[in-house]
């Protein structure tokens, strides 16, 4: 690689969720890292949005979440390719804390934010309540930020999101709110429903209040790129991001699973995995 300093747009989502957040770090971290890479954020209308832009050569990377990265990644003949896994997300509700509703079924018929349009994470949420035949009133966000009043003031019962650091979910939870998850059997009837995703578990303390582990479904997500981002290019982003995997987890709690160890594990298949990517996994004998 030259030493000309390598401009990246990173798409990331609405304002006020958890994807802008995790993208400003990413950028911070590896900007400071690599002084030959320089990525500028840029937001979007997230996952749905963020993958035709990326085989649109519109960004160079993006952040996808989930169910809608795996479908993408699954469609033949693809050109997108995992620069880094992110996280896991574990789906789930919250509800006040008077809130009568104990499971998902007791939202039966009630307002639900179900979070942004083309989120990933407003996607999974759709598979568990369509999986499980619960459905709900939903209301579908602008911006992500928009959602916690809705909760608080009643205009809606419960508010859908995923994983750790969900900003929705931290300022809820502060104030009193509390968690609902699929029960065991549900989770296995969602998942036989919906091979793609995973059994996941919200970490005991991830937020507020929240003191045990809560059993869910989801799936990772990625900092994805196409092929047609350079092989020296991707090799540098796998070196910062892994030189710098402290670093990010102590910055920000979504970024400690974001480790090229986890990256390697969580790609559906190596070849999934970028050139660079690989390359870098191997010379730092981190390939399986």
């Amino acid at each position: 690689m030259n030493e000309a300093i390598v401009a990246l747009i990173l798409g990331t989502a609405t304002p006020g969720g958890g994807f802008p957040l995790y993208g400003a770090a990413f950028a911070e971290i590896v900007n400071a890292q690599e002084p030959r890479v320089r990525i500028e954020t840029r937001n979007t209308k997230g996952s749905t949005e963020n993958v035709p832009l990326l085989e649109e050569g519109k960004l160079d990377l993006a952040l996808v979440a989930g169910e809608i990265a795996s479908a993408a990644l699954a469609k033949p003949g693809t050109r997108l390719r995992i620069v880094a896994a992110m996280y896991s997300s574990p789906g789930m509700l919250i509800v006040r804390g008077d809130s009568p509703s104990r499971g998902l079924s007791d939202l039966r018929g009630k307002t639900v934010v179900m979070g942004t349009q083309a989120s990933g994470v407003t996607a999974l949420g759709r598979t568990v309540l369509d999986s499980l035949q619960v459905e709900v009133k939903p209301i579908f966000l602008e911006k992500a930020a928009d959602g916690p009043p809705m909760l608080m003031d009643g205009r809606a019962d419960a508010l859908w999101g995923a994983g750790v650091g969900w900003p929705a979910f931290a300022t809820l939870a502060q104030q009193g709110g509390r968690f609902i998850g699929p029960t065991p059997e549900e989770i296995k009837t969602i998942l036989a429903k919906n091979p793609a995703l995973q059994a996941v578990t919200l970490p005991a303390k991830s937020y507020t209040g929240q003191d045990e582990p809560l059993a869910s479904v989801g799936s990772w997500s990625y900092v994805l790129a196409t092929d047609k981002l350079k092989e020296d290019t991707a090799f540098v982003l796998a070196r910062a991001i892994h030189a710098a995997e402290g670093q990010f987890a102590a910055r920000l709690e979504q970024a400690r699973e974001t480790t090229m160890v986890n990256t390697m594990a969580a790609a559906p298949r190596p070849d999934l995995l970028h050139p660079g990517v690989r390359r870098y996994l191997r010379e730092a004998k981190l390939d399986r």
